[in-house]
């Protein structure tokens, strides 16, 4: 099974949330490969949330989620689109 489903599995079918690390730590990887993977899954249509926390000492981790957009968030990437459409 690849990176890509792996990272799909957690997080889409599972809706569990995870942090970059924690996610390369179960599955043998990098932080930054997991991070490329959840960038594709961005951009196969998936709305990724990039949370940050912060626990009791202080440092801030940053949690990946997968959620349903808003409709504001859905309106810019319309108009986005449009734009690059008129652009060229």
């Amino acid at each position: 099974m690849s990176l890509y489903s792996k990272v799909f599995n957690v997080l889409v079918t599972e809706g569990r949330s995870a942090t970059a690390k924690q996610l390369a730590a179960y599955f043998g990887a990098s932080a930054a490969t997991v991070a490329a993977r959840v960038s594709d899954l961005r951009s196969a249509g998936y709305a990724v949330y990039a949370n940050q926390k912060t626990d009791s000492n202080g440092r801030t981790s940053t949690f990946y989620r997968v959620g349903t957009p808003t409709k504001a968030v859905v309106a810019a990437g319309i108009a986005a689109q449009r734009a690059a459409i008129a652009a060229g």
